[in-house]
């Protein structure tokens, strides 16, 4: 009896709680998608997610979800179909009715109807079939007043809009549903007619919140208590913390900033989640170039052909790290596309293949190719990781795993201000390396600068004078940094601080960026390595001597040591796997309170508020007496 009361009353309870609330419950349709189920309701596409978790991941015929009250009115479309003809198709080998309807841009549902045996039989190779062409007639109709048109002011973006009229970027997106990724000063957008517009503050960022993120872990990941964010936020008083919503928060705030210093961490300890990872590896082999029947002309293109030759090297240390995984019970589905360094080749990828239930996608290579690749998955989470080269742009949903150059120059400041000893710093650079000359002053306060002289027509001589470094050297360690990309002026200053160098006077040259010039042939390393050349970078160099599984590993499978491609891909696919099987996805497995290390390269990543995740991990090497490159420490 005490049951049947208790079912009675929670029953009352959640009937009350759904009128108060007014929600609604909606069978999903064949064809139908959350975007289109969010427009017929007039709510928003993240409001269906936050009641219904599970469509993000798969939206199945018969579902039924749990629709909230109208947020927003929205305009809506009435299109309607008018069949103009058809097109004759001959099924190809492994072709299937979801891939030709992507060819053609059709629904599944109009080819079966115009192909009526298709309901009863499977496709098969060599069937012909007849694709319907549509003419498609739409028109939008306005509830009223209920939107108004904004046009986008230059450098605004999605989140600036959304923040200026008090609606969340997916809310924006339903409003907008032709919109593109990237707006353009000029572009029309629909807003709420009743939203009130804010002003940006240049002298704030601002954050996107994400799913299901509420105070407590926007308190970890922005150290701003809920009482700090409302203050800043006052429509959060009354509308409460909504996914997608843009806040404002103080300048220079860093998402999951961590202070002190930071341990490596040993992914291997931590594994939770062995599901089979599925991992996209998208590379420029262009192997439509190459002919099969001829093993010498495939040699020289391996030889010749940069990208293939890198994309090789990569891909055999993917596999590597996929098989280092597996012995750590890590299962991984791999499928790898070859883009040909093609768009048009990338977009027939992305149309012939479902990528939604992908758990990361490694590359493509180069950052045009990369930010494709990184729009069209966005919206359903898919992580994509540049491999070696820095995006174009840092979407919400890419990894740039090699660190920039204001990176590099930070951790070799930090190096040498973290040495404890007393030293003394002294800058040489050349005219066109003022402005990093001038940073490192304003760090180094009581360090001497000396520049570059100039010749008999006033151009940069790329040369200094033994006058010139008179007296700026004292007792004990001095650090020098040399910034410059000229080859000259390196061989003459580290010709010239090698002869100056005593038991004294201990000389260290180090620069925030080592450019090829120090790699001239008329540089000594010998000089390089006598004055302990020290520099950030982005990798170091493995030891041959020391014991590496996977350096054996691949030299017995391939019968020569790694290249620095092969070990990229070892190292970078290793980790991605490790942190997914770590955490319940890369996003949440990659806070930067998380540094990992393998054979050449490490990894700690921060987020952008309005964008994706860098790689801000860097070694500091230096040049020893023995010829060799190994980690410095102080």
């Amino acid at each position: 009896m005490k049951k049947l009361i208790l079912i009675c009353i929670i029953t009352l309870s959640c009937n009350l709680f759904a009128h108060a609330q007014k929600f609604k419950a909606h069978t999903v349709q064949a064809g139908e998608t959350v975007e289109s189920i969010a427009k017929k309701y007039q709510v928003s596409v993240s409001d269906i997610y936050a009641l219904n978790p599970d469509a993000k991941r798969k939206l199945n015929p018969n579902a039924v979800l749990i629709i909230p009250n109208a947020t927003i009115p929205l305009a809506s479309q009435e299109v309607t179909k008018e069949l103009i003809g058809y097109e004759d198709h001959k099924v190809k080998r492994k072709e299937t009715l979801y891939s030709i309807s992507k060819e053609y841009n059709v629904d599944i549902e109009d080819i079966k109807k115009h192909n009526k045996s298709l309901y009863a039989e499977n496709l098969r190779k060599g069937d012909q079939i007849r694709i319907p062409r549509y003419k498609t007639i739409s028109s939008q109709v306005t509830p009223g007043n209920a939107i108004k048109t904004y046009t986008v002011q230059p450098k605004e973006g999605k989140w600036r809009v959304a923040y200026k009229f008090g609606i969340s970027v997916a809310e924006l997106e339903v409003l907008n549903p032709e919109m593109n990724e990237v707006l353009q000063p000029g572009d029309i957008v629909n807003i709420p007619s009743a939203s009130d517009e804010k002003s940006i503050d240049e002298n704030f960022d601002y954050y996107t919140v994400q799913k299901s993120e509420g105070y407590y872990r926007l308190k970890v990941k922005l150290g701003l208590t809920q009482e700090q964010l409302e203050k800043l936020n006052p429509e959060l008083k009354t509308d409460g913390l909504k996914d997608g919503m843009v806040l404002k928060v103080p300048q220079k705030t860093n998402v999951g900033e961590v202070t002190g210093p930071i341990e490596e961490t040993n992914l291997t300890n931590k594994l939770r989640n062995l599901k089979t990872k599925q991992i996209a590896v998208m590379l420029p082999f262009r192997l439509n170039r190459v002919d099969t029947d001829s093993i010498q002309e495939a040699k020289d293109l391996i030889k010749t052909d940069r990208r293939l030759s890198v994309s090789l090297d990569f891909h055999s240390g993917v596999l590597m790290a996929i098989d280092s995984a597996k012995q750590l019970g890590i299962s991984t589905k791999l499928k790898v596309f070859d883009t040909q360094d093609q768009l048009a080749e990338i977009s027939k990828i992305l149309n012939s293949t479902d990528f939604s239930n992908y758990d990361a996608i490694i590359g493509p290579l180069m950052p045009t190719n990369l930010d494709r690749v990184a729009r069209a998955v966005q919206k359903d989470g898919v992580p994509v990781i540049s491999p070696i080269t820095k995006p174009d742009q840092l979407l919400e949903n890419v990894f740039q795993t090699v660190a920039d150059a204001e990176m590099l120059e930070n951790a070799i400041i930090k190096f040498v201000g973290s040495d404890v000893l007393k030293r003394n710093v002294v800058i040489i650079a050349d005219q066109s390396h003022r402005a990093i000359s001038n940073r490192l002053k304003s760090e180094f306060g009581s360090a001497r600068q000396v520049f570059s002289r100039k010749n008999k027509s006033g151009n940069d001589g790329y040369y200094i004078m033994a006058a010139d470094l008179s007296g700026v050297f004292v007792n004990g360690k001095n650090y020098v940094f040399l910034e410059t990309a000229n080859e000259a002026l390196v061989s003459t200053v580290t010709s010239m601080l090698n002869g100056l160098t005593n038991k004294n006077q201990e000389i260290i040259i180090v620069s925030t960026n080592k450019t090829d010039a120090f790699e001239g042939p008329n540089v000594s390393n010998f000089h390089l390595a006598n004055l302990k050349f020290h520099y950030p970078s982005i990798n170091k160099s493995f030891n041959i001597d020391q014991p590496d599984t996977f350096v054996k590993a691949y030299k017995k499978k391939y019968g020569i040591e790694p290249n620095k491609f092969a070990v990229r891909g070892f190292d970078l696919t290793l980790d991605v796997l490790l942190r997914l099987a770590s955490d319940e996805n890369l996003y949440k497995a990659s806070t930067n309170g998380i540094e990992t290390q393998y054979t050449e390269n490490k990894f700690r990543y921060s987020k952008k508020l309005s964008g994706g995740y860098f790689n801000e991990a860097v070694y500091i090497v230096k040049y020893t007496s023995d010829l060799t490159i190994e980690e410095a420490k102080l």
